[in-house]
């Protein structure tokens, strides 16, 4: 039975279409294309979202929340959006090159195609389960055509956009090629998170999640490609999309994300090797296998990060030395600013360990303000740099695990804590996103003003005072959520005059401020999906108009 747009319309569901609505109204003519795919991803991730409701079965979510196909389907996609509509402003005054804005309109593409991907996955998984006239299933011939037709009109759509930046017709194919590439290889992912780690993500978490790596690592080996063809082959002949002036911090960021992930695969064969051969000592005590394990750990972590990571930095840029000393000469360039921010971050952690990890051990203070902890940190972290520009291993493993786990809540589990990386994520993306040419002073702010001071704000005043709730079901507040958006407006109103003071030239207007402060506000109070990873998104999204 298919369900009518009233009842099937929650409030997640109304702010992510606003959200969506408020980018498209933005797009100037020259993105209509683009405006045209992103409408079609929404209500094809809402019609995928909605016959899913009853099919979690397919996989092994997070216990106790939605599936947030929709809003996982339509982040990452309507950000990328925003950053090329503001782009398109910076082309238009000629403040940049062709060739970023054809990036931009790449990376938009990709992070579309990964999604687009992924909901004809799920869609096909529904219909084999319809198909196998399992009960809890069901699926029409209509649900089948309105599918297609979402899906053949998204794929003209994309044609007809990647022709319009394409001199030929081989580097359409090509795109298009690129593009198939990144929605197959976010099907797989998205499969072996759900697998690996059940019970650890909705589907929409790990839809972002699966999406955003796929697009990140997409890009390294674009950047990999395009400049082992510029070695090999005459720099005329390679497309420019990936040709893009990308700074030493960018690089050694990628860098390092890259090391990290291959180290993950080679500690794993390495400790499968070592005990497939040393597998008949049973003599050895746990503890020396433990020590065992940690040299490993730390060997081929060292090498990774010292030997393969730098590898791939010094064959994408021309770095003058090793990265590692590049990164030294950097902070040491500017000791009083740079070196005292290292000093003050070391020190800042240490004493946040001792002291609040006593707290939560003793203090009867319940989890949900204890947590808030994490967001202040992050505040603390994140804004003197901004305004001046686990694994169990022995020794230390089991301590770090302690401490973390002192702080999580229900959306962590025993295989995965999240929540406070997805939080570090959340302040430290969109001040990687803002590099570059930005004309909104607070783009960077983006996740310490809506994690750091309205996520927490809601929650210590909603929870202490906190009457009115939004749902019958939900425990957020009308109180909590006032609190948040007021907050955010009034740290807004302090940091905009002190960034004029230091020479930034103001272009951020208060009524879209409002709406975008109100909206990602909105989304933390209605959304059960991991609020860390998704409204600096779209805080993001919604300040770069």
């Amino acid at each position: 039975m298919v369900a009518s747009p009233l009842t099937a319309m929650n409030g997640e569901r109304a702010v992510v279409f606003f959200f969506v609505f408020r980018v498209l109204s933005s797009l100037p003519l020259s993105l209509l294309p683009h405006a045209l795919s992103l409408s079609l991803l929404s209500v094809f991730s809402l019609f995928v979202e909605i016959r899913a409701d009853g099919c979690l079965s397919l996989f092994k979510t997070r216990p106790g929340a939605s599936s947030g196909i929709m809003l996982g389907a339509v982040t990452l996609p309507t950000m990328m959006l925003s950053k090329l509509i503001q782009l398109s402003r910076a082309f238009s005054l000629q403040q940049i090159e062709i060739g970023e804005l054809e990036h931009m309109t790449m990376q938009f593409w990709a992070a579309s195609a990964c999604c687009c991907g992924v909901l004809i996955f799920l869609s096909i998984l529904m219909w084999r389960a319809s198909y196998n006239k399992n009960p809890h299933f069901s699926c029409s011939v209509w649900d089948a055509k309105f599918s297609l037709s979402c899906v053949i009109l998204f794929s003209v759509v994309c044609c007809i956009s990647l022709a319009t930046i394409s001199h030929t017709g081989f580097n359409t194919a090509l795109k298009l090629l690129w593009l198939l590439c990144h929605g197959f290889a976010a099907v797989k992912l998205i499969q072996h998170l759900l697998n690996t780690f059940p019970c650890c993500a909705s589907i929409g978490e790990a839809l972002l999640l699966t999406s955003g790596l796929v697009l990140y690592f997409g890009d390294m080996l674009a950047c990999t490609i395009s400049k082992v063809c510029r070695l090999l082959v005459s720099p005329e002949l390679v497309s420019i999309r990936y040709g893009i002036k990308r700074s030493e911090i960018g690089i050694i960021i990628q860098g390092v994300l890259l090391g990290l992930l291959i180290f993950s695969a080679v500690f794993k064969f390495v400790i499968h090797l070592w005990e497939y051969f040393w597998r008949a000592d049973n003599s050895e005590s746990r503890q020396n296998k433990e020590i065992r394990r940690s040299l490993i750990f730390f060997a081929s972590l060292g090498f990774n990060m010292i030997v393969v990571a730098p590898s791939w930095m010094m064959i994408v840029l021309d770095f003058d030395v090793h990265p590692i000393l590049w990164i030294f000469q950097f902070v040491l360039s500017e000791p009083l600013k740079r070196l005292s921010l290292c000093i003050y971050w070391l020190g800042l952690i240490y004493a946040s360990v001792l002291r609040f990890y006593n707290i939560s051990k003793n203090s009867k203070i319940e989890r949900i303000l204890l947590r808030k902890y994490y967001h202040l940190l992050a505040v603390s972290m994140f804004l003197p740099a901004l305004i001046y520009q686990v694994w169990r291993i022995w020794p230390l493993g089991q301590l770090v695990h302690q401490f973390m786990s002192a702080f999580t809540d229900h959306r962590d589990s025993d295989i995965l804590i999240v929540s406070h990386f997805s939080l570090l994520l959340g302040c430290a993306l969109p001040i990687w996103m803002s590099s570059g040419f930005n004309d909104r002073p607070l783009i960077p702010f983006a996740g310490i003003l809506s994690l750091g001071i309205g996520d927490t704000m809601a929650s210590m005043v909603g929870h202490k005072y906190g009457v009115l709730r939004w749902s019958k079901t939900g425990k957020k507040t009308i109180e909590g959520t006032a609190a948040g958006i007021v907050s955010v407006l009034a740290a807004c109103s302090v940091l905009l005059p002190l960034l004029a003071s230091t020479g930034y030239i103001l272009t951020q207007h208060w009524f879209p401020l409002l709406i975008a402060v109100t909206t990602s506000g909105l989304l933390e109070a209605y959304t059960a999906q991991l609020d860390n990873a998704f409204i600096p998104l779209v805080f993001y999204s919604l300040l770069c108009l």
